[in-house]
């Protein structure tokens, strides 16, 4: 016991000074020489974007902590599960066919009648394969001229498509998932990877709406949906599976040089019944400890029940937050920009994912600056150590918020903590080197702080401390690895 408990505060001692040290200024010859590198890479007007790029995959990089399981696997891995899964994409709608008499009729058609496609018969139509990934992902979308939707739209619409192989072969993901990350070394994933089934409840739905002003009144309907719900075999049943199924698709995923751990998550377009009882089904899976680190809430934002139901979510978080003080909470809030909705409907969404809801990290926040209690939120966001995950790519793709209109400019000037995160890069064709290369060329950080973006990605995760000093220590490792390896490029580099 006594050798237990030593080991414990040891852990403990070491994790703190690890995050004491990701905070100091360079020190070390090679970590001045990297810092060094680094900084003629982005002086100018124009950064040497290709060298950056090459730095930055080479560069160790913590966690990515706003990442969606779904929308990081590419398009290319959805189209080689077709064949695995028995289904087929048809190739006027490029919707997926899962019935099994509709794929085996396909199937037993010439090649050139068919309508529904296998894996070969995507990669064997060039027209078909390009066509697919304009639907399934953000390809070419800035670089043709085909009519198309909005940029918000085309986005949350891949979803549709590639769903129904999504939903399966869920350990094969995670691998693949791994495998790039550490190909770019990135050691930890902190993924929104499944939500637990809804019930569907018409009369807590009428009461709900009725008495949500009422902090009290919603706060007894709450409970007693909590008490129906916690009273139903079938819902406790949905739990246990629900946690049986991250437990066995995450077998074998953990080793010496990568950790996985998982968020579960709501989603906010269904009515308040069904979002509630997810979100108890997301909490009690969490509270259970194991790999579900945390709850989150998604779908689009500017959605109308999103914006109708917002402030109804935020009491839901906060009523089961008082009932699982240990569970985590992650927040999408603020993934909208001027236009999207009426501009009263810009001015609360962050400050009630922290005051109303207490989110522990704020996902996008782009909305700060129409926020009423901007300040007061960045604020409270420095002093209670709160960071934001920023999502560059995303933001600018979906919301086109870029450059100086990005309120990364805001969090940095007002001291709020961030971390550097990659959202659906799937989706978006990106990955987490692109992401700190995009931070880098356009807002010009010093290597100091690039360096303690890339330590945050540890230190704000939903671990337990004795996880962050072990990830802590390798990052250490892996740091001074890579800076050895740029202070001798350094030296040897021809000048031109």
């Amino acid at each position: 016991m006594t050798k237990t408990l030593s080991s414990s505060l040891l852990i403990t001692l070491a994790a703190l000074a690890a995050a004491a040290s990701a905070r100091t200024p360079a020190s070390g010859p090679n970590e001045a020489a990297a810092a060094r590198h680094y900084a003629a890479l982005i002086a100018g007007d124009k950064p040497k974007t290709a060298e950056l790029v090459l730095f930055f995959s080479q560069m160790p990089k913590g966690g990515d902590l706003h990442h969606h399981y779904s929308g990081a696997i590419y398009a290319e891995t959805y189209v080689d599960w077709l064949d695995k899964q028995g289904a087929c994409v048809n190739k006027i709608t490029y919707r997926i066919e899962t019935e099994k008499n509709v794929v085996d009729s396909e199937r037993a058609k010439q090649a050139k009648d068919r309508t529904c496609l296998s894996s070969a018969d995507v990669y064997a139509d060039d027209a078909v394969w390009r066509e697919l990934l304009q639907r399934w992902s953000s390809k070419d979308f800035n670089n043709h001229g085909a009519i198309q939707p909005p940029p918000d739209r085309q986005f949350f619409q891949t979803f549709g498509y590639f769903g129904p192989v999504s939903d399966h072969s869920f350990h094969e993901g995670l691998l693949e998932l791994k495998n790039r990350a550490l190909a770019e070394n990135v050691s930890y994933i902190e993924t929104m990877f499944k939500s637990p089934d809804t019930v569907s409840d018409p009369e807590f739905d009428k009461r709900a709406w009725d008495s949500a002003r009422d902090d009290a009144k919603f706060a007894q309907l709450l409970e007693a949906a909590r008490q129906k719900l916690d009273a139903t075999p079938t819902f406790k049943a949905s739990v246990d599976t629900f946690v049986k199924t991250v437990d066995d698709a995450s077998q074998g995923i953990d080793d010496e040089n990568f950790t996985m751990r998982y968020q579960t998550y709501v989603v906010r377009l269904f009515s308040p019944s069904r979002v509630f009882s997810s979100m108890l089904a997301a909490f009690e899976a969490a509270a259970r400890g194991g790999k579900i680190v945390g709850v989150n809430i998604v779908g689009q934002e500017s959605q109308m029940v999103s914006m109708r139901d917002y402030t109804l979510h935020m009491q839901m978080f906060r009523f089961l937050k008082k009932a699982y003080p240990k569970v985590n909470v992650a927040m999408h809030a603020g993934e909208l920009a001027l236009g999207d909705v009426p501009p009263e409907d810009l001015k609360y969404h962050i400050d009630q994912a922290l005051n109303v809801a207490g989110a522990q990290r704020i996902g996008h926040g782009i909305d700060l600056a129409h926020e009423t209690n901007a300040v007061g939120i960045m604020k409270t966001m420095k002093a209670k150590d709160i960071p934001v995950e920023i999502n560059l790519t995303s933001n600018a793709f979906i919301e086109g918020v870029q450059g100086e209109n990005h309120p990364i400019t805001l969090y940095r000037k007002y001291g709020v903590p961030y971390v550097i995160s990659t959202d659906d890069a799937g989706v978006t064709r990106h990955n987490l080197a692109n992401e700190y290369v995009l931070f880098a060329s356009r807002y010009k950080p010093t290597y100091a702080e690039i360096k303690k973006a890339s330590y945050n990605g540890i230190r704000y995760s939903f671990l337990p401390e004795a996880d962050k000093a072990r990830l802590t220590h390798q990052l250490d490792v892996r740091y001074a690895r890579f800076e050895a390896n740029i202070a001798a490029l350094d030296r040897t580099t021809v000048k031109h």
